[in-house]
């Protein structure tokens, strides 16, 4: 469902185009670009996915190797395909996620252009659509979808030391424990990513200073049921706002080793040393804030509200579902939470190492239209761009809690793609004399080629 009109990108050649037409460009083929070209091409929209390396690339290569997902196998994927070889409750490998997504694609065929970078796009003057400027050559495009997702580059903090007997990296960056030099490691950032690296790498026998801010933590399951289903018969995942004050708030959650719920206070019993907020670094000392005991707090507070839910709706339901008390039960507080560590000398404490789980930022760089907020943001509804023909998918809470969830993604995908197609039928309307003088131009030859 291309339909290329003139000469054409070729996927495995060195040839350079001066100009490709298309109906609607998708640019990323992770997630959201698969979803994307699904939708597209069940309503017949013609369409192109150009993709600057794989497909799923981040899944493979921006993530570290010991990555699984943090959903299910049964609940993170899309309608039209199962995983292959994989129990439904058991937790994808990160290269697992990555083929799928490319046995989906071929499922259905995608118009997808791997190896080709889109390097700026930009509004026609004077006439409809867009020109996009890639590493192969010029695309004109009536429609553009931003689908690069929303961890587009690694933030580290302006207050990481310059120091160069500190090895920092990002979470992006870690790949396993051998990576990082003898000694201690500090790990900032106490979401998803950094609590898994945390516990990896003190498995691996290091002594892991964890910097614990605001959290949710669910449980991982609970009597018999998945976080994932509580979350989706609870209607949490159609939420469409955050509540307010939890803009800031991490979501600490493991698929790792089949799936467990994130306890600090268990990691800490087991010799990790929680502390705050990171606050400042001088001259080889790092200080902390003192909210370590009322981050926790909210931890808990989450944790067990999920759980006072999930109880009240089974009894609503008059569900057959066991019992499960010990899931109440905290661990007393440990010593550096009872005590807590306020400042750290990082060459007394034998720290060799920092890894920045702290998140990532946007870059929209390469498209120049007026989509964007003062800060950058982009400024849509539901994926629908306040630049005529521009759209964004992939992005947090798009239209609700799900929509970076794989699963999300792909129903964000298909709003985005009605929009689309409702667009294209009311311009495809011609009055009278149009209808007359299109009969006239399709009589006449003419010549096109066609990318299959």
């Amino acid at each position: 469902m291309s339909d290329l009109h003139q000469v054409a990108i070729q996927e495995g050649t060195d040839m350079t185009v001066e100009k490709t037409e298309i109906d609607t460009l998708v640019i990323g083929a992770g997630q959201a670009g698969v979803a994307m070209s699904e939708h597209l091409s069940k309503l017949e929209v013609p369409h192109l996915v150009l993709e600057r390396n794989r497909i799923a690339e981040a899944w493979r290569t921006k993530r570290w190797d010991s990555l699984v997902a943090n959903g299910p196998a049964w609940h993170d994927r899309f309608p039209g395909l199962e995983f292959d070889n994989i129990d439904p409750d058991a937790f994808p490998a990160k290269e697992q996620v990555a083929d799928y997504f490319e046995a989906y694609a071929k499922k259905f065929d995608a118009p997808i252009r791997t190896g080709v970078e889109v390097k700026k796009v930009e509004r026609n003057v004077g006439r409809p659509g867009f020109t996009i400027e890639t590493s192969k050559g010029s695309i004109e495009a009536k429609r553009v979808v931003a689908a690069t997702g929303p961890f587009q580059h690694p933030v580290i903090p302006p207050i990481a030391p310059k120091d160069d007997n500190l090895m920092q990296l990002h979470s992006a960056d870690y790949r396993n424990p051998g990576q990082l030099p003898e000694g201690a490691v500090l790990v900032v950032g106490a979401g998803s990513s950094g609590v898994q690296i945390a516990d990896e790498l003190q498995r691996a026998g290091k002594q892991v200073y964890l910097s614990v801010g605001p959290h949710h933590r669910p449980p991982r399951s609970y009597r018999n049921r998945d976080f994932c289903w509580w979350l989706g018969v609870l209607g949490e995942w159609d939420a469409e706002a955050m509540a307010p004050g939890t803009e800031h708030v991490t979501i600490a959650v493991s698929g790792a080793r089949g799936g467990h719920t994130v306890d600090f206070r268990r990691l800490a019993h087991e010799g990790m040393i929680l502390v705050g907020l990171t606050k400042a670094f001088n001259d080889g000392l790092v200080t902390f804030e003192s909210n370590l005991a009322q981050n926790l707090a909210g931890g808990d507070e989450n944790y067990l509200s999920l759980l006072k839910a999930a109880d009240d709706y089974i009894a609503r339901n008059g569900l057959d579902l066991p019992e499960e008390p010990d899931a109440h039960n905290m661990l007393p507080d440990p010593e550096c939470v009872t005590n807590p560590v306020l400042e750290l000398d990082l060459m007394n404490a034998g720290v060799t190492s920092i890894v920045w789980a702290t998140g990532f930022k946007l870059d929209y760089s390469w498209l120049k239209v007026d989509a964007f907020d003062a800060n950058g943001k982009p400024r849509h509804q539901r994926g629908v761009s306040a630049e005529p023909g521009v759209y964004f998918l992939g992005l947090p809470w798009q239209s609700r809690r799900g929509s970076s969830f794989i699963w999300g993604v792909w129903h964000d995908a298909k709003h985005i793609a009605d929009h689309i197609a409702t667009q294209r039928k009311y311009l495809d309307y011609r009055d009278a004399s149009e209808r007359t003088s299109v009969a006239d131009r399709d009589a006449a030859p003419r010549q096109t080629a066609t990318l299959k």
